[in-house]
C-alpha cells in the first residue's frame, strides 16, 4: 500500500501552510471574556488570501475553474487551518460546493461554482438538526407543487448553522413526503428566512435557521439520491481533519512548555509521569491521523470495503472526538494553571476543542452508527 501524497495534493498543503503562516489564534476575543460572539464576522482577509492561492476551489473541476482535487488535499487544508484556529468557513464552502458539482443541475452548477471558488460568495450548511442530536434532515419538510419544474416549501428550524450570518446560501437538508431527503440551496436573504443567534464554545457566532413557508425554485433543489449522505460524510471527515490539526498544535505547545518548564532543577518533560501522559496523546494523534486518511480515501476512491464509507466515516469520528478530548485535556494538565491563563492560547485551542468533539455528533452517536452499519453487513 502508499500512503504517499500526491504532489498536487503535497502542494496545497504548502500552500495552505504559507496563508495560514502568519494568523494569530489570539488576533479576536477570548470567549472566556466575552458573553456575546468573539468577532461580528468572519476573518474575511484571510478568506481573500484562500481564494487568491486557489484553496477555495480545491474541489471544483477545472471547467469552474478549480483544481480538481479530491477531499485527502481538502483535509490536509483543513488540517493547517486548525493549527492556528483559522477563523473561516472553508470546510462547509468546499463541502457545499463539492456536493453542488457531483449532484447539482447543470444551471445551478454554472450560477454558483466559480463565484463560490473564487470567494465572491459564502456557502454554509446546515447539517446539525433542530436540537443539535437529531438527524438534519429530519429538522426542515419540503414539499414541491405540481410537475418537475414546480417550486419547492420549505418548513422547519434546523439549529447551530456555523458561518450563516456571513454566508450568502445555506445549504438545508429537508425530509419529503415519501421519506427521501433533498437539498436546497436558500439564500440568507429569502422571505419567510429568519435567523436566531447562537454561540458555539470557541465563542464563535452560529445561527438558528427558521423556515418559514419558504419557496425554493426547482433549479436551486438537488433532489438526488445519496447526495445528503454523501455531503455529510465530506462535512465529518473535514471536522476529523480539524481536530487533527487542532490536536497536533496542542501537543507540540505542550512539548515546547514542559520542555523549558523546570522543577527541582530538570525540565519536567523529563520526568517520567509527564513522558508518559505526552506518549499516549502521541498516540491518539497517530490513531487520528490513520483513520482520517482512510474515510478521506475512501471518499475520494470510491473504492469498496467490508462497510460503506459511513463505516469508516464514523471510526475516524469516533476517533477524532474522544482524540482532541483526550489532548486538550493532558495539555491543561500539563500546562498546570498556565493553561488556563486567557492571554495564553491554550483555552482557546481547548475551546475549539469540545465544539470539534460535539460537532456532526460525539463518539457516542457515531459508536451507535458503526453498530447499525456492523449489524446490517456480513464480515464474514
Amino acid at each position: 500500500m502508499d500512503f504517499t501524497f500526491s504532489e498536487e495534493q503535497q502542494a496545497a498543503a504548502e500552500a495552505a501552510r504559507g496563508v495560514f503562516a502568519d494568523v494569530a489564534p489570539d488576533a479576536v476575543p477570548s470567549p472566556a471574556l466575552t458573553t456575546s460572539a468573539v468577532a461580528d464576522e468572519f476573518d474575511r482577509a484571510l478568506w481573500s488570501r484562500l481564494a487568491d492561492a486557489d484553496l477555495l476551489s480545491l474541489l471544483a473541476a477545472e471547467e469552474y475553474g478549480g483544481a480538481g482535487l479530491d477531499a485527502v488535499a481538502l483535509c490536509l487544508v483543513l488540517r493547517e487551518s486548525a493549527k492556528v484556529l483559522a477563523r473561516v468557513p472553508l470546510l462547509e464552502n468546499s463541502a457545499a460546493l463539492a456536493a453542488v458539482q457531483a449532484y447539482g443541475g447543470q444551471e445551478l452548477k454554472a450560477e454558483l461554482l466559480e463565484r463560490a471558488g473564487r470567494g465572491e460568495i459564502v456557502l454554509t450548511v446546515a447539517a446539525s438538526g433542530r436540537t443539535g442530536h437529531d438527524p438534519a434532515e429530519l429538522a426542515v419538510t419540503a414539499r414541491q407543487g405540481e410537475g418537475e419544474d414546480a417550486d419547492w416549501v420549505l418548513d422547519g428550524v434546523p439549529t447551530a448553522v456555523p458561518w450563516v450570518y456571513d454566508a450568502d446560501f445555506v445549504v438545508v437538508p429537508a425530509h419529503t413526503a415519501a421519506d427521501r431527503t433533498v437539498l436546497a440551496l436558500v439564500p440568507r436573504a429569502h422571505d419567510g428566512v429568519a435567523l436566531g443567534e447562537q454561540f458555539s464554545t470557541s465563542g464563535e457566532r452560529l445561527g438558528e435557521l427558521r423556515l418559514d413557508s419558504v419557496r425554493i425554485g426547482a433549479r436551486d433543489v438537488i433532489d438526488v439520491e445519496g447526495a445528503w449522505e454523501w455531503l455529510r460524510d465530506l462535512l465529518t471527515t473535514g471536522t476529523c481533519a480539524l481536530a487533527l490539526g487542532l490536536g497536533e498544535r496542542v501537543l507540540r505547545m505542550s512539548s515546547e512548555y514542559t520542555s523549558k518548564r523546570e522543577q527541582f532543577g530538570f525540565p519536567v518533560a523529563t520526568f517520567q509521569a509527564v513522558a508518559v501522559q505526552a506518549a499516549d496523546r502521541y498516540i491518539d494523534l497517530r490513531a487520528m491521523e490513520v483513520t482520517l486518511w482512510q474515510a478521506a480515501w475512501r471518499l475520494s476512491s470510491g473504492a469498496r470495503g467490508a462497510l460503506p464509507v459511513a463505516g469508516d466515516v464514523a471510526v475516524a469520528k469516533i476517533w477524532a472526538s474522544e482524540g482532541v478530548r483526550r489532548v486538550v485535556q493532558t495539555a491543561q494538565h500539563l500546562h498546570g494553571g498556565f493553561g488556563a491563563d486567557v492571554d495564553y492560547p491554550l483555552h482557546r485551542y481547548h475551546a475549539w476543542a469540545k465544539h470539534l468533539e460535539l460537532s456532526l455528533g460525539p463518539a457516542a452517536a457515531h459508536e451507535e452508527a458503526l453498530g447499525d452499519l456492523l449489524a446490517a453487513h456480513s464480515l464474514g
